[in-house]
């Protein structure tokens, strides 16, 4: 007989004094691993049970890589406008308004300049909230006039990427970004100005194919996707299967797309150590 019996059937429980389980309270790593999120936080949004980087954008990523998180936005205010008078199932207006509001950004872009480990840094961030982090005109623009003021003030630039690709809403005016950001690089090359360049989970598309494989030194996080177009379409395409970690970060070290992967607690050090290596500078601590 069992120990437990219920007296009354139903749930006696009122509405009201039901305690729901705070949203957020933990994460769930792909494989399966469950952390608190106050300690994800702590350990620089990785799972420390299995090494997971968790998608971060760019208020989290200039929180690590700046002196204490303080920098100045550059360009805050700049915004998509229509030209294309584009509409799909949604007027492109009215999606750009719901992604701003839904994620409190401008675009899909911020960047900024700071102190990190006591020297002047220019950083572009992606965000993938932001219409899955997709190359509009403004991202464009304020990777150009990010580099534009790394030039001007003599200092290196980190691009973080992390994007599905261009932007179908603004079509060829998206893709004319590809040509202007890659000539931005080139002007911070014939300057010898450092040019670090991270590539996240996920970097796809018109990143990869310009701004995003042209840095001095190119980067990645662990187990990061990698490439031009997915997986999926590359084997759809060529009607062969795909090696083993295709497209990895892992996968692209091996075969020389890359320098080196950084955990993401050492990305700070890491990224100003060759940043210190390229000028010919006494490493800092």
């Amino acid at each position: 007989m069992a120990w437990f019996k219920r007296k009354t059937k139903g749930i006696t429980t009122s509405t009201e004094e039901k305690k729901d389980t705070p949203k957020g309270l933990w994460y769930k790593s792909p494989t399966g691993k469950i952390i608190d999120t106050e300690e994800l936080e702590k350990n620089f949004y990785v799972s420390p049970e299995d090494g997971y980087h968790v998608r971060i954008g760019s208020k989290e990523y200039f929180e690590i890589l700046f002196d204490d998180g303080e920098f100045k936005e550059l360009d805050a205010n700049l915004t998509s406008k229509d030209p294309l008078k584009f509409e799909d199932n949604k007027k492109y207006p009215d999606r750009l308004k719901a992604a701003q509001e839904k994620t409190k950004l401008k675009d899909a872009v911020r960047t900024g300049v700071g102190k990190s480990k006591g020297k002047d840094l220019v950083i572009a961030c992606m965000d993938f909230s932001f219409i899955g982090g997709s190359m509009g005109s403004v991202v464009g623009e304020k990777i150009a006039r990010a580099a534009d003021y790394a030039l001007k003030h003599e200092m290196p630039f980190v691009m973080i990427s992390k994007s599905g690709g261009a932007r179908m809403m603004e079509a060829a005016l998206s893709l004319m970004q590809l040509a202007k950001t890659s000539a931005k690089i080139a002007q911070l090359a014939e300057a010898k100005i450092p040019y670090i360049s991270l590539c996240t989970d996920p970097t796809t598309g018109g990143t990869t194919a310009s701004f995003a494989m042209l840095g001095d030194i190119n980067i990645s996080e662990p187990g990061a996707l990698i490439g031009f177009a997915g997986p999926r379409v590359v084997r759809d395409t060529t009607g062969q299967e795909l090696p083993e970690g295709f497209q990895t970060a892992e996968f692209l070290l091996e075969h020389g797309f890359l320098d080196f992967i950084s955990h993401r607690k050492n990305l700070k050090n890491k990224i100003n150590q060759y940043i210190d290596l390229i000028t010919n500078q006494p490493l800092r601590a």
